[in-house]
């Protein structure tokens, strides 16, 4: 026999997912309606007008996929590459490796632009990288969560835009906590997610792209089987389920009956939308910066330092040194959820014995939350021996929130 459903409370502060604001729960619990009631086909309408904000594009498409992040990325990727492309992939941190993990398996030429985690690219760099490798697509991440740096895009985007390469960018981990500007960086598709700044549950994947995109699209377009056989293609996307140029037609006027559609998730993106854009996304912006502020000033008047280059440092991350000594972060993660329920994350590779990771996205990103996550690391931290300044985080992060 199974007992009831039990959830522990948790103050969620890692890099995604993060706490779901209520409204969007309560939106969840909603009676289902059939994909195709015309109710909902409103809801999915003003869901497409209102994704297009935070990415700061008027393309015609964007939508949501039924799939967590990456699975935009693969329907983004795939839907433009054909065997032998050329891919040039500028990798500063963990994710990068994601893309060249979907672009190999398209069976695109891969070429990977590498440095250290420290910082991001100087965008000079890679259009000198750019002009050498002669790709058909530039594929890279906007804002890292393995190391909370943030890459400057508009001059990168200008130079593939002269090119006619295009450029795919993923922004799961800035859309809605920073400002992205999509058509100003000549962006061919962004790509994000509803588990980060949005605060919905992880599902769906968001998604826009521009004219460019669409002809491309339309050109590999294949109907269904099981829909007729008038419309077949040499030239068809690899995949059924995450192919775009079907889910357009699925997500606009044609209507086409591709997957039976996950309804509640789209009653919580559409909410989780909303209140995003009533509450305005500069003061989304301002808000996230102001909470970035005051955890850093916590963590550095405990004597922490912050990794990377502060100067181009996501809002949304902050990756903090371990103390002096310490090699193995997990202990005090542990003491984190299981004393104080306050969950934070490691990182990868190198970076797992260096760094912890403290989120600050979306619905988590509240005052309390900032100065719960700090005590819980300064109680977590002195508990097992950590040499920090005691009682210097809290008085600090509250002289950014009295400024």
């Amino acid at each position: 026999m199974y007992n009831e459903l039990q959830v522990p409370p948790r103050t969620i502060m890692t890099p995604g997912p993060v706490e779901v604001y209520p409204l969007v729960l309560r939106a969840m619990a909603t009676p289902i309606l059939g994909q195709f009631d015309p109710a909902f086909l409103r809801i999915m309408d003003e869901t497409k007008e209102m994704i297009k904000m935070p990415f700061g594009t008027k393309n015609k498409q964007a939508f949501a996929i039924d799939g967590t992040s990456r699975s935009g990325l693969e329907a983004a990727l795939i839907a433009l590459i054909e065997p032998g492309d050329r891919v040039l992939i500028p990798a500063y941190g963990r994710f990068a490796y994601l893309l060249g993990e979907i672009c190999e398996r398209a069976k695109a030429d891969v070429t990977y632009q590498e440095k250290d985690w420290e910082s991001v690219f100087d965008p000079q760099d890679i259009i000198r990288k750019i002009d050498e490798v002669n790709p058909k697509i530039v594929t890279m991440v906007h804002g890292e969560t393995a190391n909370g740096q943030m890459q400057p895009l508009e001059e990168i985007g200008r130079h593939c835009r002269e090119k006619g390469i295009f450029f795919v960018v993923d922004t799961v981990a800035t859309y809605g906590g920073v400002q992205i500007e999509v058509d100003k960086w000549n962006i061919d598709i962004a790509i994000a997610g509803t588990q980060k700044c949005v605060s919905v549950p992880s599902g769906l994947s968001l998604i826009t792209y521009n004219d460019r995109i669409e002809e491309v699209l339309n050109a590999r377009y294949q109907k269904e089987l099981g829909l007729g056989d008038d419309e077949r293609n040499d030239n068809f996307i690899s995949s059924n389920y995450l192919d775009l140029s079907q889910l357009q037609r699925y997500w606009g006027p044609e209507r086409i009956n591709h997957h039976t559609e996950a309804t509640s998730m789209i009653y919580a993106l559409h909410e989780g939308l909303r209140i995003l854009l009533a509450g305005g996304l500069e003061a989304s912006f301002e808000r996230h910066l102001l909470n970035d502020r005051a955890i850093q000033a916590g963590v550095k008047a405990m004597g922490l330092k912050i990794f990377g280059d502060v100067s181009t440092k996501m809002p949304t991350v902050t990756p903090v040194y371990f103390p002096e000594g310490m090699t193995d972060g997990e202990p005090i993660r542990q003491t984190m959820l299981n004393d104080f329920g306050v969950e934070i994350a490691s990182s990868f590779g190198d970076l797992k014995s260096k760094i912890w990771r403290i989120g600050n996205m979306g619905y988590s990103s509240r005052k309390d939350n900032v100065l719960h996550v700090l005590s819980a690391l300064e109680g977590a931290l002195v508990y097992h021996g950590a040499k920090i300044n005691v009682g210097e985080a809290i008085p600090a992060a509250l002289a950014e929130y009295h400024k």
